[in-house]
C-alpha cells in the first residue's frame, strides 16, 4: 500500500516485509552523556513498530554503525543494548556493519533494517477502516527518535551548550530524561492482538498506526488510502511532564507539538466498538505500562481533530 509503514514482497504463501529507520539525533544525546546502552531499544522500536503496523512479525534485524572513529567500549555498549532489546522481541540479529569514516562524519549514525513475515490473509493495509470505528491508543514514554532535534534546540537555547547536564526534576538531568528509551510495542501487539506468524488472528483490527515523525496528523491518514475519512481524538494520553516543559520553554504551538512528537499516545489500533473492551483488557494484561484505552474514533470529516492535552482546545488538521 502506497504510503504505508512497510514495504512487502510476495513470497507465495506469505509476504516478506522490510523497512528501515534509525535512532536519529538521539545518538547525540547519548554521546553527550557517554551512555549508549539504551539506544538499541530506540533502534528496535523505530523499525519493529513500523513492521507490526501491517501485521508482520519481525524475525531479523541488521544494522549499520557509522562513526568518525571506532571506540570499542561504545560499540560494545550499543550492541549489548540492541541484543537485549531484540531478545525481548524475539528478533534475530544475523549481522551488521561498523564503518569508521573519519572526517566524513561529525557524529555517530545508527540505522537498521527489519525483516518481517506475515501471511497474506493477515496483512493489514487499512482497507476495512470505516466511519464509526474506535481507535485504541497505547501510551509511549518521553520521546521516540523523532522530534529530538527540536527538543535539543529548545534545551540549548534555554540552558546553553551544556544543557544535557542541567537539572530537570526528580534528580534527573535534561539529557537523562530525553535519552529515555522508546517503548517497543511490537511483541505486545502480536501477543495480545494480532498473533505471531503461525497463530490465528486473536482480534479483527482494521489498521495499526505508529505515531512517529509527523505525529498524529502525519501518520493517521496513511491508513485511509484513497478513502475520504478523518478521525477525532478526544481522550489521548497525557504528554510526559518533560514534553510539557519543552512546549513551554520553546513556546511551541500545540499544533506543532502534535505534528512533531507523539505527545503521550505512540501507537494506535483501529477496530469495531464491540471488540474494544476485550482488546484493551488483553493489551493491558500483557503489558500494563502501555495503558491501552479508547482515544478516538474514525469520522467522515476528512480532518484530524485533536483535543489537546496541553490546553484542552481542539486542533484541526487536514487529512
Amino acid at each position: 500500500m502506497e504510503g504505508g509503514f512497510s514495504g512487502a514482497l510476495d513470497f507465495g504463501d506469505f509476504l516478506l516485509v522490510q523497512n528501515d529507520d534509525g535512532v536519529g539525533t538521539k545518538a547525540e544525546i547519548a554521546e553527550r552523556l557517554g551512555k549508549f546502552d539504551t539506544l538499541g531499544e530506540d533502534l528496535v522500536a523505530m523499525v519493529a513498530d513500523d513492521a507490526v503496523c501491517v501485521g508482520a512479525e519481525v524475525v531479523s534485524l541488521t544494522n549499520t554503525i557509522d562513526v568518525p572513529a571506532v571506540d570499542p567500549k561504545v560499540i560494545d555498549a550499543m550492541t549489548a543494548g540492541l541484543a537485549r532489546a531484540c531478545a525481548e522481541q524475539k528478533i534475530v540479529i544475523p549481522g551488521g556493519e561498523v564503518a569508521e569514516l573519519g572526517d566524513a562524519l561529525n557524529r555517530m549514525i545508527w540505522n537498521a533494517t527489519a525483516v518481517g513475515i506475515v501471511k497474506k490473509e493477515k496483512f493489514i493495509i487499512g482497507k476495512n477502516v470505516r466511519v464509526g470505528q474506535k481507535i485504541i491508543g497505547l501510551k509511549g514514554r518521553v520521546l521516540r527518535s523523532n522530534g529530538i532535534s527540536l527538543a535539543r534546540k529548545i534545551c540549548k537555547v534555554n540552558f546553553g551548550k551544556d544543557w544535557h547536564n542541567k537539572p530537570w526534576k526528580n534528580g534527573k538531568m535534561w539529557g537523562e530524561i530525553l535519552l529515555t528509551p522508546s517503548k517497543i510495542f511490537h511483541r505486545t501487539v502480536l501477543e495480545a492482538v494480532l498473533g505471531d506468524f503461525e497463530s490465528e488472528r486473536k482480534f479483527d483490527v482494521s489498521a495499526v498506526v505508529h505515531v512517529t515523525g509527523g505525529g498524529l496528523p502525519g501518520n493517521v491518514p496513511r491508513v485511509f488510502g484513497d478513502k475520504k475519512l478523518g478521525a477525532k481524538f478526544d481522550n489521548l494520553h497525557e504528554p510526559h511532564d518533560a514534553v510539557r516543559d519543552l512546549q513551554k520553554l520553546g513556546n511551541v504551538d500545540e499544533e506543532e507539538c502534535y505534528r512533531t512528537w507523539h505527545c503521550g499516545t505512540a501507537m494506535l489500533i483501529f477496530c469495531e466498538e464491540k471488540n474494544v473492551e476485550d482488546i484493551c483488557a488483553m493489551l493491558n494484561s500483557t503489558d500494563s505500562e502501555i495503558s491501552a484505552k479508547i482515544v478516538g474514533e474514525v469520522t467522515e470529516s476528512e480532518r484530524i481533530e485533536v483535543v489537546s492535552r496541553f490546553s484542552g482546545k481542539t486542533l484541526t488538521f487536514n487529512s
